[in-house]
């Protein structure tokens, strides 16, 4: 996907909805930073269930960001995932996205540091 420059921020329609939900953000995100990882791996990661892992999954399976090499092991079914040239890419457009929407990390560290010593009213004076 081509993005032309532009001086504004993106809108939030312009992030990829496929890997902003965030089991699928997870299970990209993961991927990322391991050449591959098994089924039970990202589930116990992930801290989800097999339904949700596999429903998620296979939804970036049919949009080309994951592969899914299943085989067996000593009679047992492994499943293995691995993050794909486009799902990599994607994450990339995704982050760079989400980046352009935020502010300055320095803004929003001086925002933070002027919350911190802002008084707020207390309950009994509001």
């Amino acid at each position: 996907m081509v993005k032309l420059k532009r001086n504004s921020p993106p809108a939030p329609g312009d992030i990829d909805q496929l890997i902003h939900e965030r089991l699928r953000l997870g299970i990209v995100c993961a991927l990322a930073v391991h050449d591959s990882l098994t089924f039970t791996e990202l589930r116990d990661l992930l801290q989800t269930t097999d339904g949700n892992l596999s429903v998620q999954a296979r939804k970036l399976e049919e949009a080309g960001y994951v592969t899914c090499q299943k085989r067996f092991e000593a009679r047992k079914p492994k499943t293995t995932y691995k993050l794909t040239a486009k799902g990599r890419a994607a994450l990339e457009d995704y982050l760079k996205t989400l980046s352009e929407m935020l502010p300055p990390l320095e803004q929003l560290r001086h925002a933070a540091r002027e919350s911190l010593f802002a008084r707020r009213p207390l309950p009994s004076e509001g």
